[in-house]
């Protein structure tokens, strides 16, 4: 009888940890900016058909990068917990705190978990609020650690040189505008050379708390982008 190979705790989540990174590297960024009038999300994604960047509930979004099939369950079982909740409670007790809490429990039990790979998965919870000190942006990563970020935040392939530009460029009280052009530009900064995103190659939505209606997620069509951006 063969002995089982004994791998200790710490090199396995070790290898875990690498597995989901490199996995996560090789998707585009996102990045998600405050401005003036609440959070937006811009992402490079050439497809039509596959959201990185969803709603959640009336004012809290969703964004992700890595594998898509394992992020949409993760945001399909968002959208249920925040019915679920709003339905049997109040509307207002759904929070983008709550959720990002769920979402860390479930990323840490599959990463801790030995009998299922982990989640190839970053994601953003934004939620908007009445005033601009009121928003908030969690970024979960796939081992279920939970950041509370501020003012910019990117995830995904290129996450650390699009950070720097956003760090370098970036002002409070930003109009939409403003703050489309500079997420663009960060999307495009990389360590060997800026490039030029087309339009009909981003993806860009936000959260825009001058909305009247409950829901305050909204997406920019092409056309507005290209005025916004020129092309």
């Amino acid at each position: 009888m063969s002995m089982p190979f004994y791998v200790s705790p710490e090199q396995l989540m070790r290898d875990r940890a690498d597995f989901a990174r490199k996995g996560i590297a090789r998707g585009r960024s996102v990045a998600a900016v405050q401005y003036a009038d609440g959070v937006l999300f811009v992402s490079e994604n050439p497809s039509q058909a596959l959201h990185k960047v969803s709603e959640i509930y009336d004012r809290i979004a969703f964004a992700a990068v890595g594998r898509y099939n394992e992020f949409e369950n993760l945001r399909i079982a968002g959208v249920r917990l925040a019915d679920l909740r709003g339905y049997s409670y109040d509307r207002r007790d759904v929070t983008g705190r709550g959720l990002a809490n769920a979402y860390a429990q479930t990323l840490g039990t599959i990463f801790s978990s030995g009998g299922e790979k982990p989640y190839e998965v970053e994601i953003f919870v934004a939620e908007v609020g009445d005033a601009a000190a009121d928003d908030q942006i969690f970024r979960l990563t796939y081992d279920g650690q939970v950041a509370d970020e501020h003012d910019y935040a990117a995830m995904g392939g290129e996450a650390e040189a699009v950070s720097t530009h956003l760090k370098e460029h970036f002002t409070p009280g930003l109009s939409l505008e403003d703050a489309v052009r500079l997420a663009v530009k960060a999307l495009g900064h990389t360590e060997t050379g800026d490039r030029t995103i087309p339009a009909d190659d981003l993806e860009v939505a936000a959260l825009d708390r001058t909305r009247t209606q409950p829901r305050k997620f909204r997406r920019l069509p092409l056309a507005k982008l290209e005025e916004i951006l020129g092309s």
